[in-house]
């Protein structure tokens, strides 16, 4: 069975490691630019030409260890921060006049990347440990806590910490997402089951218990077995059908969740158009009469079985409940947005608030294996029945581009 998987990634923390990535690159080349025309007030430039370089090749070599948080490790950024710490801290070495006029670093701005990736990767508290030591580093480099001085290291550990404080919610929303969409799939797959055993097991057993019981004798007996095997099987179908889990993963902190599509049918992978008539051709019968159009009614796959089923779905439902006399009709309309089934027959018709009190009773017929089918492929399914003069339900899937063949 082929099979293809559809993966969702929600994750809003990978641009803010592109984002770190420019702005190391960026505040790398405004560093060596303010050295290169403010070169002449330093009275030991080889100090500052060797700890630039060395930034440069550090920064250029370690860019991919920024591109996400897998492969940013602390070691990484251990090291990172030692790199913008001596930078701040060889700055009186390289300029005697650093103490006494408030200039820039060696690394500059730089500096506030560093502190940033112990913010994205860690968190606000991350952040804070981060600045702190730049914070400190500054005021060592200076002498004395000057007011520019505090001014710039209270503007990045504020900054630093606003942006670690806000990862943290962002990955916490995405971990809600993620599992909010894990239980949305599994409450479809759960569905899906559910219209499955309907169709089959459950019409078996319901016909096994009153064949059984108008047979008598040994019959009856197995008919009040099915019966009760009935009911269990409804009961678990209403609230008991629940996959243990989808795959969810957490990558980099980041939700990730996987659907895996089992298409039921090879053509499904190659996504051919279906012949709507061809499947319905076969619910005709002596006492269902079928009106199609002349030209083919083309859906794809998936919707043009599921739209099926609800036909026949529907069409069991006469069968069962208006009797076995009862007489169909199934006119199928194909418009250039939408393609139209409507199921009539002329039984007497479903009593006001049976179809919420078979739902309490754990009868899904229409909930699942009609409406439900049409929610699933976007379309909708309206019964109306009027007790005396038959039920019309009618049935419309939304047509996708490209898949049009009949007008």
């Amino acid at each position: 069975m082929a099979k293809r998987e559809r993966v969702v990634r929600m994750s809003v923390e990978q641009p803010l490691w592109r984002a770190l990535t420019a702005y190391r690159v960026l505040t790398m080349i405004y560093a060596v630019l303010l050295f290169a025309f403010s070169r002449d007030r330093y009275e030991r430039p080889w100090v500052a030409v060797a700890f630039l370089a060395v930034l440069c090749v550090w920064n250029l070599a370690t860019l991919p260890k920024v591109a996400n948080a897998a492969s940013c490790t602390k070691r990484f950024l251990g090291a990172d921060l030692t790199v913008a710490l001596t930078g701040i801290l060889l700055t009186p070495l390289a300029d005697a006049q650093a103490r006494t006029v408030d200039g820039p670093t060696l690394p500059s701005i730089w500096t506030a990347g560093a502190v940033l990736a112990y913010a994205i990767k860690g968190g606000w508290r991350w952040a804070g440990f981060a600045s702190s030591l730049v914070a400190v580093a500054n005021i060592i480099e200076r002498g004395h806590p000057s007011r520019d001085t505090l001014h710039n290291v209270l503007l990045v550990w504020v900054a630093s910490i606003a942006i670690g404080y806000v990862v943290e919610v962002a990955r916490a929303s995405e971990r809600t997402l993620a599992r909010a969409l894990e239980i949305e799939a599994a409450t479809r797959e759960r569905e899906r089951l559910a219209r499955d055993i309907h169709d089959s097991v459950l019409q078996v057993l319901a016909m096994v218990q009153r064949r059984g019981t108008a047979l008598g004798g040994e019959a009856a007996e197995l008919g009040r077995m099915a019966g009760e095997q009935e009911v269990a099987l409804r009961t678990l179908v209403a609230g008991g059908l629940t996959r243990p889990s989808l795959v969810s993963e957490d990558e980099s902190e980041g939700a990730v969740v996987r659907f895996v599509d089992d298409p039921d049918d090879p053509d499904d992978a190659a996504g051919s158009p279906v012949d709507l008539r061809t499947l319905l051709a076969p619910r005709a019968g002596a006492r269902v009469t079928l009106s199609d159009p002349g030209a083919p009614v083309l859906l794809p796959p998936a919707a043009a079985r599921e739209l099926a089923a609800a036909v026949g779905a529907a069409l069991d439902n006469v069968r069962v409940h208006a009797g076995e006399g009862a007489r169909a009709w199934i006119l199928v309309e194909d418009w250039p947005d939408e393609v139209i089934v409507t199921v009539r027959d002329d039984g007497p018709g479903i009593p006001e608030g049976r179809l919420a009190q078979a739902e309490g009773e754990g009868r899904m017929g229409v909930a699942l294996s009609i409406r439900g089918r049409l929610r699933d492929l976007g379309g909708t399914a309206e019964l109306i029945s009027v007790p005396g003069q038959g039920t019309e339900v009618e049935l419309k899937v939304p047509r996708e581009r490209g898949t049009h063949g009949g007008r």
